[in-house]
Order: structure tokens, then C-alpha cells, then sequence
């Protein structure tokens, strides 16, 4: 297996998966209501995660991986990166140790 480096600026935000998703809809040649019909999730919850304004959940990133055929990790890790990069941008720990192994 071949490992390639990040091209993505560490100061850049990482893609949503909704961004992702919403670039291959299209490609389906489905309506998004069937879309979300298909996933068994409801309209207004695939419209937010197309928005991003939901994440996307395991059980959904296991529906996505499954309709669109690469499996729920590149879903999960996607959704992984968007919030670890939110989080470290947005929580103080300044204040806390970081403690070693004795």
C-alpha cells in the first residue's frame, strides 16, 4: 500500500463530508428525496448534512459507504478530521498537563 502525503494546508479546514457527498449525487442520477428514501434517513437530515450542518453519524456513514460502495471509514474519517480540526481551534487546553508515562 502506497502512503501519500497530505496535500491539504494544515491551516485550511478539512472537507465536510456533506461537500463530498454533495458532489456525488449528481453522479447517482437519482433525486436527492429518493437519495435520502434509499439511505432511510429523512429529507431535512440529508439536506443538513449536505449543508453541513449535521455531521455525519456512524450508522449514516455505514448507509452512505453502503449506496455509494466504498464502506463507512472513508465517511467516518472524513467527518474525523472536520471536527478534529474544528476542535483544536475551539477548545483551551492550555491549562492542562500533559502527563508521562512513568
Amino acid at each position: 500500500m502506497t502512503l501519500y502525503d497530505a496535500k491539504r494546508a494544515p491551516e485550511r479546514c478539512p472537507t465536510h463530508p456533506g461537500a463530498v457527498l454533495d458532489d456525488i449525487i449528481p453522479a447517482l442520477g437519482r433525486p436527492k428525496a429518493e437519495i435520502a428514501r434509499l439511505l432511510g434517513i429523512s429529507r431535512q437530515q440529508l439536506y443538513d448534512i449536505l449543508a453541513e450542518r449535521k455531521p455525519v453519524s456512524p450508522n449514516t456513514a455505514a448507509r452512505i459507504g453502503k449506496l455509494v460502495g466504498n464502506g463507512p471509514a472513508i465517511w467516518l474519517r472524513m467527518q474525523a478530521a472536520y471536527d478534529a480540526w474544528h476542535v483544536e481551534r475551539e477548545v483551551d487546553v492550555s491549562n492542562i498537563p500533559t502527563l508521562k508515562v512513568a
